[in-house]
């Protein structure tokens, strides 16, 4: 790498991608050749049951700079994303999807907003494509949800980001296993600002989300950025004893009256009541202990498998290549050291 110019890695998080990382990585690093500008790709392959790791070795034979990490088995994007991050050695690092959803036409515009000043460049899904009603319904509940309780505005974003080597650095120390990257890029301050984009369609293969992961996502951010559920319980605490004021007052005024007690359905809904409240509490204190549980074993959030380093040479084999590099960027809004 020539020593005068500034270096863009790429991480890629992969997960059965191999019909389309040579696309994607060949597609990002023609838009790369800027002028002033070396740039390197960091693919993880999580875990595939492809061969998503070799077509990315291959890459190199093509004289692209591309490090492949292989993860021992699939520890899930939010893993892989870090084991980018770590494998990421340029002045500035962008985050994007394998599949291409997001717009690698962005990307010079987030240089430009780096090298204005901004050291976080968030990408936000201004259209969500092809993606349907339930889908999107359900993001957009979570998202809300994340950003009222956690303090930290996830509402339409995504994991396509670009982070100056300062912010790499910060999130890199964190110390907490369980993460949430989205969150986590918001959270650390500095200069941040916005780019809006719209969702392309998907090349190849199928998104690898799942209602369960997705849930599993949401409850990770929720216990790692905010304390509020464990309010709600002393919340039902309260309510439960105010509705057990109720009903003893009640009871004591039928009495003092001499009337007849029917108790029966008065106590079955207590009991359900009293009950369902227990559990709720009961459900939410066990997520946070659980949290508590995985933090203490401290385990690796990840385990390399192997990583095939480049060998630096020209991208003579990009020559000629035809890109459209118009940028897709519809606004540009600056943002709080709070990410809000």
């Amino acid at each position: 790498m020539n020593p005068h110019r500034r270096l863009i890695s790429v991480v890629l998080p992969s997960f059965n991608e191999a019909q389309g990382i040579q696309r994607a990585v060949t597609t990002i690093a023609a838009i790369l050749q800027l002028p002033g500008y070396d740039c390197e790709f960091v693919v993880v392959d999580d875990g595939s049951r492809d061969d998503t790791f070799g077509r990315a070795v291959e890459l190199t034979d093509k004289g692209l700079p591309v490090r492949a990490v292989r993860l021992s088995r699939n520890f899930g994007k939010e893993a892989a994303i870090l084991a980018g991050l770590l494998n990421a050695t340029g002045d500035a690092v962008v985050t994007i999807d394998a599949d291409l959803q997001h717009p690698p036409q962005l990307i010079p515009a987030m240089i430009n907003a780096w090298e204005g000043g901004a050291q976080i460049v968030h990408g936000v899904k201004r259209d969500r494509g092809n993606e349907s009603w339930m889908a999107t319904l359900r993001a957009r509940v979570i998202n809300t949800l994340l950003t009222k309780l956690g303090g930290v505005d996830v509402r339409s974003s995504s994991d396509f980001k670009l982070l100056d080597r300062i912010a790499v650095n910060a999130i890199k120390e964190l110390p907490e296993r369980k993460r949430f990257y989205r969150g986590l890029a918001g959270w650390i301050g500095f200069r941040q600002v916005t780019l809006l984009f719209d969702v392309a369609d998907r090349q190849h293969g199928h998104s690898g989300w799942s209602v369960r992961s997705l849930l599993g996502l949401a409850l990770t951010a929720t216990v790692s950025f905010t304390s509020l559920p464990l309010r709600i319980v002393s919340v039902l605490g309260i309510f439960t004893f105010l509705f057990g004021l109720g009903v003893g007052s009640d009871a004591l005024h039928s009495w003092i009256r001499g009337e007849a007690i029917s108790g029966f359905v008065t106590i079955i809904i207590t009991l359900l009541l009293i009950g369902s409240f227990i559990m709720i509490s009961l459900g939410i204190i066990g997520e946070y202990i659980a949290k508590i549980y995985d933090e203490i074993k401290q385990r690796p959030v990840f385990i390399i498998d192997s990583v095939h380093e480049y060998q630096t040479r020209p991208l003579a084999s990009l020559a000629g290549s035809v890109v459209d590099i118009a940028p897709v960027i519809t606004a540009v809004s600056q943002r709080d050291a709070s990410g809000s």
